[in-house]
């Protein structure tokens, strides 16, 4: 069991194969991916791959599905996802799905489309590149269980918290109208054939991939620079010790970065190993995997400015007001 759970993570969830696939392909181009420009080339073909079958993939098969059920069916299946604990399912399902901000995009869009309510989305959203199973045994494993409780705990809040937030906003209004699809009505999708709704979920899913793809091309290219050519000594020397603005910073030099929290656990180990507070790097970490250039790129085609800025908002104070928390509990942990 613990081999086919390892197979569908790597292989099907992250497309392991297809990374693969691209390194041996470009390796006998004669491209190195260990080098910058080879690595830069590597991560924006994979990166690019991957969102566009998850994006497709997803919303095939949401749209296909909500043939069957027109809007008002739809709201009575899903008007028990409410209030919080309609955010802590959210937050509890990104934890299964290892996928970085970017990735996690196209999944917002299509429990968008599927009807469930703006919060529960946001509070997946946050939670998914967040915090999954993989990354919180790795966390584990270099920073011990208390770290790796505290990281989950704290991720897991501020993903209910910031969900929660934004629902009372009242911003359900702020989601691209592209994003909820083409409804069905209820005769329509009596009559509609097997046929007829494979049509309809080609036709949703074509749409949104026009709508998406520009942005999800600029969003991995500024990722693909940023994640091969920031060097990690610069983070380190600004978040040195002593520094009382230290989790601001972390917070705000993490945002641009635009890595997996896979990516992000090697920089946290080194900047522990020089000192810097145990909350400052949680608030790294956590702004590193939710609030990079290329997902917000990605977001604000989805979503309308308003919105994208109570996202940032929600999701900035949680973090540094939880890092700011943890150094001073730090003596206590």
């Amino acid at each position: 069991m613990e081999a086919i759970g390892t197979f569908l993570m790597d292989q099907v969830l992250k497309m392991q194969w297809l990374s693969d696939l691209i390194a041996g392909l470009l390796g006998a181009a004669g491209l190195d991916t260990a080098s910058q420009w080879g690595g830069t080339l590597h991560f924006f073909i994979y990166d690019t791959i991957k969102i566009v079958i998850l994006l497709c993939v997803m919303i095939f098969v949401i749209s296909y599905i909500q043939s069957y059920f027109p809007p008002e069916r739809s709201k009575r299946i899903l008007g028990r996802f409410k209030g919080v604990g309609g955010n802590i399912a959210g937050a509890l399902l990104g934890t299964v799905t290892p996928f970085c901000a970017c990735s996690s995009i196209p999944l917002f869009i299509a429990f968008t489309r599927a009807g469930l309510p703006l919060g529960v989305t946001l509070s997946f959203l946050i939670s998914s590149p967040m915090v999954d199973i993989a990354s919180i045994i790795l966390i584990m494993s270099i920073f011990g269980p208390h770290v790796a409780f505290i990281y989950t705990v704290v991720g897991l809040v501020i993903a209910v918290a910031g969900g929660t937030a934004i629902e009372h906003m009242g911003l359900a209004d702020q989601v691209a109208d592209f994003v909820r699809g083409e409804a069905v009505e209820a005769d329509t999708s009596e009559t509609m054939t097997r046929r007829d709704r494979v049509r309809y979920a080609l036709g949703q899913t074509g749409e949104t991939f026009r709508k998406v793809f520009p942005f999800i091309l600029v969003g991995v290219a500024v990722g693909a620079l940023i994640h091969n050519w920031i060097p990690q000594d610069v983070i380190e020397a600004v978040l040195g010790d002593g520094n009382p603005f230290a989790v601001v910073l972390a917070t705000l030099i993490g945002a641009p970065i635009y890595a997996d929290i896979f990516g992000t656990i090697p920089i946290a180990e080194a900047l522990f190993q020089k000192g810097v507070g145990l909350g400052t790097i949680l608030a790294f970490m956590m702004s590193v995997t939710v609030l990079s250039i290329p997902s917000l790129t990605m977001l604000s085609r989805v979503v309308r400015p308003k919105l994208l800025a109570a996202f940032v908002g929600v999701c900035l104070a949680g973090m540094i007001v939880s890092g700011y928390v943890f150094n001073w509990l730090q003596p206590f942990v």
